[in-house]
């Protein structure tokens, strides 16, 4: 039977305020803190990036947890496990940063050189240690946890690892692991080299246990060796065991293990994303104070220097710049976009192509279309917050944030039928003014342009409706009490098998 108070050790390559590329990061630092909030021990271990200010964050020596030995690829490494806690909360959660200069402290930078935008040539070897370094800590602290939750290929390790571990101390067998897919896209694939490297049994990258087209990958890994595996919503779940597509090749082996894969939606964080309380936003509102979001809809267009009137809407979109986001469909459609009565802003980076096309597209239609390349967290809670309708026609989306953060501001998202945005955004339906956005089904130009085209229409004719689809969507729960608590219910049913 499962304990009712669950040690948990959380495993994360990211975690805001520290660090963040995506939704990983509000995941790892959210999600911990509700599970320490119900009664849980529950500790983080991550990498210590270069950019990690020590003095800022308390960042202090253990002396039990320094300088431990190790070796990758018969070279001797070094490296620290050092303490902190996760800022602004009265229980805080415990955070161990894995410290390595010369593989994450002189980076300033994830996963890739900034300035070229290539991954890492030794990220194989940064994430073994990684993995290596849980094994570490739970034994020199003497902290066996009831299970190990694991986030994305760069853990992809640990459960290996902990397997490994089992054969020879007892204490390790009881250890169960869950390997959360956030993002399948990214596989941390390497050369056949690093099978050597991984120092796991030869015939798991001999076989193909852990490789893809004969190469090692990580993700897989956590995949074949983890008790359990989940992902951040329940339809992504079902897409990534039946489409060879959306699960980027791996979905035969992800049916095969179909019983061992659940989908668990993630939440939003109420205590920042919250037009309630948001100290990003000139002004605060809610729902019975909706006319206060027209005062931060105002200082969005004085922001981006956009002549509108309240017939106009403003369309906002924050987000990475990839084919997966929906930015082929959003290149395709863009001439006959542009053409539609609305205002469209646009804040994210990624692709070159696209940051080329949006610059192109920003000087021929500076009317009408505005381009921030980069993320600003400012920006991002002002755009949340001053737009009228939220863009989010991604070609798939494991779970999705923006969605939720966008609902809960009483901005109307637009968004594909896929993965969480499925999950979360409620069609509107005219008859019953029922719905919490505008959903369409077909991923094409046409059958996007229509369905925006749709919200623009009833925003510019009948805003009594518009304004039930506001309502609608601002009193949706997507806190993290209901996730949290099904994150512990998984948990316990992995302990007890």
């Amino acid at each position: 039977m499962a304990p009712k108070s669950l040690k948990i050790l959380f495993v994360t390559s990211e975690v805001i305020p520290f660090t963040k590329t995506g939704g990983l990061a509000d995941v790892s630092s959210a999600l911990t803190q509700k599970l320490l909030q119900s009664g849980h021990q529950i500790r983080i271990l991550t990498p210590k990036y270069g950019a990690i200010d020590e003095r800022k964050h308390k960042i202090h020596e253990v002396v039990r947890l320094k300088d431990i030995p190790t070796q990758i690829a018969g070279k001797d490494i070094t490296f620290s496990l050092r303490s902190s806690f996760l800022p602004g909360q009265k229980t805080r959660v415990q955070l161990y940063f894995l410290d390595n200069q010369e593989y994450f402290g002189s980076r300033f930078s994830l996963y890739m050189d900034p300035i070229s935008g290539v991954d890492f040539a030794d990220n194989d070897e940064r994430f073994i240690l990684l993995a290596k370094s849980a094994i570490e800590l739970i034994e020199r602290l003497g902290w066996y946890p009831d299970i190990i939750h694991c986030n994305d290929w760069q853990t992809g390790l640990v459960p290996a690892y902990v397997k490994l571990a089992s054969q020879t101390k007892e204490e390790f067998k009881k250890i169960k692991t869950l390997f959360t897919i956030h993002n399948i896209s990214l596989q941390g694939i390497f050369p056949k080299s690093t099978c050597k490297k991984i120092e796991l049994p030869a015939d798991d990258c001999v076989d193909s246990k852990i490789t893809i087209k004969e190469k090692p990958s990580f993700l897989k890994a956590g995949l074949i060796y983890a008790d359990s595996i989940s992902t951040v919503s329940e339809s992504f779940a079902k897409e990534i065991s039946t489409s060879a597509e959306l699960s980027y090749g791996l979905n035969e082996f992800l049916l095969s293990r179909k019983e061992n894969l659940f989908g668990i939606l993630n939440g939003i964080d109420q205590s920042i994303w919250n037009p309630e309380k948001d100290k990003l936003i000139p002004k605060k509102y809610s729902i019975d104070k909706l006319e206060n979001k027209l005062v931060n809809r105002e200082s969005l267009t004085e922001k981006f220097n956009i002549e509108v009137d309240e017939n106009t809407p403003i369309v906002g979109n924050i987000s990475r710049l990839y084919d997966s986001k929906g930015f082929d469909l959003i290149k395709k459609s863009f001439k006959q976009l542009m053409k539609l009565p609305m205002k469209l802003i646009i804040l994210g980076t990624g692709d070159k192509k696209y940051h080329e096309f949006f610059d192109e597209m920003a000087f021929e239609f500076r009317d009408k279309f505005t381009f921030y390349p980069g993320f600003d967290d400012n920006i991002a809670h002002l755009i949340e917050a001053g737009s009228d309708i939220y863009l989010m026609p991604s070609k798939s989306e494991p779970c999705g944030l923006n969605q939720m953060y966008s609902m809960n501001y009483g901005t109307v998202p637009v968004v594909h039928s896929t993965g969480g945005l499925k999950d979360t955004v409620i069609p509107f339906n005219m008859e019953t003014s029922d719905g919490t956005g505008f959903v369409f089904n077909n991923y094409t130009t046409t059958d996007f342009l229509n369905t925006l085209e749709t919200a623009i229409n009833i925003f510019i004719n009948n805003r009594k409706i518009w304004q039930k689809i506001m309502i609608n969507g601002m009193s949706t729960d997507f806190s993290w009490e209901n996730s949290a608590e099904n994150y512990v219910k998984l948990y316990k049913q992995i302990i007890a098998k």
